[in-house]
């Protein structure tokens, strides 16, 4: 009888954007995105091991795009859709090791901006969890005797920030539209559809806010969103935004407010639309 012994890893890359500040697995990382807009030729990210254990990152840059409904894929270099960063930008270190509850900074630096022509370029600074291998044919624990399949699952951990160049004057401007309540059986959220639309040069970044509305009475925040974006070369985001339900509150009479705001400009009102529920 001929025993096969397999040992198989199935990998799972989880990547995260959102909040002021990303986190995935036990790394916090800050900011959630780099803007070169020739104010400055150097920043920093900053990454902060908040786990119970030593953990490597390999750092590079990794190309995406952003589909109609916020989701990320990735593309390669040759894409000719849209502009990438990574050939303009260098970072160091290059492999961070971070103990636990250390921090650590990375500096990424803007280099030959006179060559690009005006315009939005845009790259993924990608931070990937390195895990301790088992040597090659190394048996696992209690596996001696064993024959068949063993399957190991470990999970990779990785985040990506998008890190932009910005050359030339910004000249973008944004709208809410097809605004849409629904509330689909009983144990389902409500919750409002609509649609960002962006038009310009560059991407648009900013919070949603929604207010449920009644005459006569202050409105109530029932959704807020934070750092939402809609990247070149995209004309708009489709957004489904759950409500919170708060006793009280009947979403069947009223209306509901939603203010696009951007938060880097005292929540200046970027674009504002109303519904009747």
């Amino acid at each position: 009888m001929v025993y096969l012994r397999f040992r198989i890893c199935a990998i799972f890359i989880f990547i995260l954007w959102a909040v002021d500040s990303n986190a995935q697995g036990d790394l916090l990382i800050t900011p959630k995105r780099l803007i070169f807009d020739g104010s400055q030729r150097t920043q920093e990210v900053n990454l902060a091991n908040i786990g119970k254990d030593t953990a490597t990152y390999n750092i590079s840059f990794v190309q995406f795009k952003m589909d109609e409904n916020g989701v990320f894929y990735s593309i390669s270099d040759t894409d000719t859709t849209q502009k990438f960063a990574n050939k303009n930008l260098r970072f160091f270190p290059r492999t961070v090791t971070l103990a636990p509850n250390e921090a650590q900074s990375v500096k990424v630096q803007l280099i030959k901006s006179n060559e690009l022509a005006p315009g939005e370029y845009r790259s993924h600074l990608f931070f990937k969890n390195v895990l301790n291998k088992t040597a090659l044919g190394e048996d696992l624990p209690g596996s001696k005797n064993d024959t068949g399949i063993t399957v190991s699952l470990k999970p990779v951990y990785g985040i990506s920030i998008a890190t932009i160049i910005h050359i030339g004057e910004a000249h973008v401007t944004a709208s809410l539209s097809q605004v849409k309540f629904s509330k689909e059986g009983l144990k389902e959220l409500p919750a409002v559809h609509f649609k960002i639309n962006r038009s310009g040069n560059f991407s648009i970044y900013g919070d949603i806010k929604v207010n449920y509305v009644l005459p006569g009475e202050k409105p109530i925040e029932v959704a807020l969103m934070r750092g939402i974006a809609v990247y070149t070369p995209n004309p708009f985001r489709n957004i489904k935004l759950p409500l919170n339900t708060i006793p009280g509150i009947d979403f069947s009479k009223g209306s509901l407010h939603i203010e696009f705001t951007d938060p880097a400009n005292k929540n200046r009102v970027i674009s504002e639309i109303d519904t009747n529920l």
